[in-house]
């Protein structure tokens, strides 16, 4: 379990533990954030009739001549008016159905009228469907809007609430423990003496957890105690993810590994062959699956967005969980990459994208510049300026 495995041998064995948690039924104004639980099927047809796109004129477009005498008014929420006659228009207004015999409308800024005639000063003539949103243009009863898996933004709870629904089936929120462990962390606020660094780590990954459908439980700090750590990690082993930070690589005073072998879990792995965050482990202890990340904040932050984010996403039951890279092109040389695969936190600037000078892991002054991830697979080569790499954006 110690030997060093390949991101992609991490990622297999990872999800292979990661079954979607149950489904249920919630009102859409809570459903931000979760994945359907199933396909997305239209209770209705929208538009439900033929409606007007625009303020105007409802016409026959088949009726020739450009003069029309208008016999009634179509509003948005009101029932069609009646039908037109030959040479007969309405005034309609944008959303009002179109009534029966009319095909087009003409906007009201090419029509000129007097009284109760009405004709077309400039544009085009009228032409079937013209200004007009037919039936069913957007979707029918019965059309598969969403797949499962699909991840609910602003725009799906409107296209849901507009096909017919007041609730949604997702898969419910994981319940996740945030762990930080090691005698140097203070609390966030309290004063710092030399020997100690505040506890960042925990407050970080709340942050890059806050719009996904988790529920977070920050632990810690837990001093470097045997004891401790077996107690703290115990008792959040009832959750979905359980989550250290920290102690997780071979000191004498690690000892989350030790603690989760005490305690019984069952680890898949331990060492990933990537920089930052070789010392990161994946296992079961009892309900939950366990993500052991490293300390320092950059590495903690990096195998949480290329681990822990896909473990959220699977367990939550998206359609796509890995990360999605795209690429840019460099604006400085890099040199060639090492036995392990690196992500470089970077900056993308339009089409460019440059490293910062500094990769230390413990820097979250770079971190917190940065706004995206440049990968490199292990043994790459030196690139010059202006190659195109991989990369992930962190928003």
């Amino acid at each position: 379990m110690s030997s060093l495995i390949s991101i992609e041998e991490a990622w297999a064995r990872m999800l292979a533990l990661a079954k979607p948690v149950e489904a249920e039924d919630v009102a859409l104004d809570d459903t931000l954030g979760h994945y359907l639980a199933g396909d997305l099927v239209a209770k209705r047809t929208q538009p439900s009739g033929d409606m007007s796109a625009m303020d105007g004129y409802a016409v026959r477009s088949g009726d020739g001549d450009a003069k029309w005498q208008v016999v009634g008014e179509c509003r948005a929420g009101s029932p069609p008016c009646p039908a037109l006659s030959p040479g007969e228009a309405a005034r309609i207004f944008t959303g009002a159905l179109l009534p029966d015999a009319a095909d087009s409308v003409v906007i009201q800024e090419n029509c000129t009228r007097t009284g109760n005639l009405v004709a077309q000063s400039s544009g085009e003539p009228p032409t079937p469907g013209g200004n007009v949103r037919k039936a069913g243009s957007d979707f029918a009863e019965g059309d598969e809007l969403l797949p499962k898996g699909h991840h609910v933004h602003a725009g799906t709870a409107g296209l849901a609430a507009i096909a017919g629904y007041d609730r949604l089936s997702v898969h419910r929120k994981l319940n996740v423990s945030l762990i930080s462990t090691g005698d140097e962390l203070v609390a966030p606020g309290m004063p710092v003496l030399p020997h100690q660094i505040a506890s960042s780590n925990g407050v970080m990954l709340s942050a890059l957890l806050a719009r996904l459908p988790v529920a977070v439980q920050r632990v810690g700090p837990v001093r470097d105690d045997f004891d401790s750590v077996c107690a703290a990690i115990e008792a959040a082993s009832s959750g979905d993810i359980l989550v250290t930070i920290g102690g997780a690589s071979v000191g004498d005073h690690d000892l989350v590994l030790p603690a989760l072998k005490h305690l019984g879990a069952n680890m898949e792995f331990w060492k990933v062959a990537i920089k930052p965050g070789k010392p990161l482990m994946i296992g079961r202890l009892n309900r939950a699956i366990v993500v052991g990340l490293p300390g320092n904040p950059a590495s903690a932050y990096v195998t949480a967005i290329i681990f822990l984010l896909p473990l959220i996403r699977a367990l939550s039951g998206a359609k796509e969980v890995l990360p999605r890279f795209e690429h840019a092109k460099l604006a400085g040389a890099l040199p060639a990459c090492g036995a392990r695969a690196e992500f470089l936190r970077a900056l993308v600037e339009g089409d460019n994208v440059r490293t910062f000078p500094s990769q230390d892991s413990a820097k979250l002054s770079v971190l917190a510049k940065a706004n995206a991830l440049i990968r490199r697979d292990s043994g790459s080569m030196a690139l010059d300026a202006g190659a195109t790499v991989p990369l992930l954006r962190l928003d």
